[in-house]
């Protein structure tokens, strides 16, 4: 059950970080610093967070994805 509720909460935030949409306040979508300077971060589930990046040529990374301790964050 809450497999299908992450698999429909990622694939909905990738569809809107995927088009340049805006994510909502809930998603705390921010710039990340230091190493990863251009890389973003978002809030799929309060402690499960997706780190990705924009391409130049208007692509999508999705770098890693898991819990802010897992993360390192």
């Amino acid at each position: 059950r809450h497999q299908k509720t992450l698999e429909a909460d990622l694939v909905s935030v990738i569809a809107v970080i995927a088009t340049d949409g805006a994510l909502d306040d809930r998603h705390h979508d921010h710039a990340l610093v230091g190493e990863w300077h251009d890389h973003r971060d978002c809030h799929i589930k309060p402690d499960l967070v997706l780190i990705y990046r924009t391409t130049d040529d208007h692509g999508l990374d999705l770098v890693r994805l898991g819990s802010h301790s897992e993360l390192g964050l």
